[in-house]
């Protein structure tokens, strides 16, 4: 029987209070603080506004009539300053329809006075979760961006031209147009540029296929004044001061594709029912699928932006780097499931390094993902592996070579990076071990 994961710690509750009623205000604080939590209360949103920051670990509870700034605009003023922190609306009755645009935009909750104090508890420890993950979330990017040579795993030429690239194009504001066939890691790469970028700590909105292709595409991307029927603030709008990332432009109408344009040339929108353009600060990350001919027809976009172009190679351009990545799927997807990492036997190998993985990245975490819930089977390498085509055969010194590379990077991590370790498990003499480590171009540093 698999052991069942450990229980996800109940992170401390931290809560910012803004209500204008001091009786109301006093008596929450102290319901709030009965049940554990910290509490910062403010009379207004103004002075909340110049306490909050990005980095505050908790949840907002605020009421929504308010003089000077009420909820509704104290709200959109929190989404500017971290739209992942969440913000918990007390309304009135007749505030029900302004908090529930405010949901639609991103609000985690909204309670109508008078709410039993249960709701409140329950709204502040779901926020408080949410939050506590966002966090946690940013706190690994944010290392992943202090160690971006290892962001883009492999140790091959194009795992090593991809890692110099990105993190030199990262650093700067310039757009990006990433290239090549579908999981690539396209994707992937679009937010890392994000993450180790000066916008890191503004907002990544990804805008693909599903959203594209959508009956309210143009609604959901540009927003809606109220003029034009419930006010909506669209994805789009949303990046505002971060980075853009498109993906999937085939997908689009055509009258979306020519809006889409105009904003990668103006760098302006106009949400449905506005009376004027509204400027914005994006960065934009571009991805085209250049394997396929329908979307290089579709995509007007990518040679507008004036911008640095990335190109990605198909996993079969990249056979050194595919047990690495075989590797961190597997401890990825056994984390995500609360299991033991399995031990990667010779036949999941065997298949790792002969198959040609036409669906690139993806096919890979699928085999990894089968392999890690026991799906995979006895003597997959030889079932699953495709027989070898003039076009795919490969000659059996670089199969051998593949492997034994693989053997000293399985121990080079078990022994991390001890040489005379690894020496004794491989019961190698130290003069062969360093000329097969130098063959492959493996430092024993890089696994310490």
């Amino acid at each position: 029987m698999n052991p069942a994961p450990a229980p996800t710690p109940t992170p401390p509750l931290r809560v910012a209070l803004v209500e204008d009623d001091p009786v109301l205000r006093d008596a929450t604080q102290q319901t709030l603080e009965i049940e554990g939590a910290e509490v910062i209360a403010f009379a207004d949103a103004r002075t909340a506004l110049g306490w909050l920051t990005a980095d505050f670990p908790g949840v907002v509870v605020s009421d929504v009539r308010m003089p000077g700034i009420d909820g509704i605009a104290f709200f959109a003023e929190l989404r500017r300053i971290d739209p992942d922190l969440p913000v918990i609306l007390t309304t009135g009755h007749g505030d029900i329809a302004m908090a529930v645009a405010a949901m639609k935009d991103g609000a985690a909750d909204f309670l109508t006075k008078p709410y039993p104090t249960a709701d409140l508890i329950r709204a502040v420890r779901a926020g408080s979760q949410r939050r506590a993950l966002a966090l946690e979330n940013r706190r690994l990017r944010e290392e992943t961006g202090r160690t971006p040579g290892h962001a883009i795993p492999g140790t091959s030429a194009s795992a090593e031209r991809l890692r110099s690239v990105i993190e030199g194009v990262a650093r700067s504001e310039i757009d990006v147009v990433l290239t090549g066939p579908g999981g690539t890691g396209k994707s992937y790469a679009a937010r890392l540029i994000h993450d180790l970028g000066p916008r890191r700590s503004r907002p990544f909105v990804t805008v693909d296929a599903g959203v594209l292709a959508h009956a309210d595409a143009e609604w959901l991307l540009f927003g809606r004044e109220p003029s034009a029927g419930l006010s909506r603030t669209g994805l789009i709008e949303r990046a505002n001061g971060g980075t853009l990332f498109i993906d999937g432009i085939a997908a689009a109408s055509d009258v979306l594709v020519t809006r889409l344009a105009a904003l990668v040339e103006t760098r302006e929108i106009w949400p449905i029912g506005a009376a004027r353009a509204r400027p914005l600060n994006l960065r934009i990350i571009l991805a085209r699928q250049t394997a396929s001919g329908e979307a290089e027809a579709r995509d007007p976009l990518w040679h507008r932006l004036g911008a640095v172009q990335i190109a990605f190679p198909p996993l079969a351009e990249r056979r050194e780097d595919v047990p690495e990545i075989f590797r961190l799927f597997v401890i990825a997807r056994a984390r995500e499931y609360g299991l033991a990492a399995p031990t990667i036997g010779a036949a999941e190998w065997r298949h790792v390094q002969t198959h040609d993985w036409p669906g690139n990245l993806h096919e890979l975490n699928g085999f990894a993902r089968a392999f890690v819930l026991g799906l995979t089977g006895d003597g997959i390498g030889t079932a699953a592996a495709p027989a070898p085509s003039a076009a795919t055969a490969r000659p059996l010194h670089q199969i051998v070579a593949e492997f034994e590379r693989t053997v000293l990077e399985d121990a080079l991590r078990h022994c991390r990076g001890d040489v005379a370790a690894v020496q004794q498990m491989l019961q190698t003499p130290r003069k062969t071990l360093y000329d097969k480590l130098a063959k492959h171009a493996l430092k024993p540093a890089r696994y310490r």
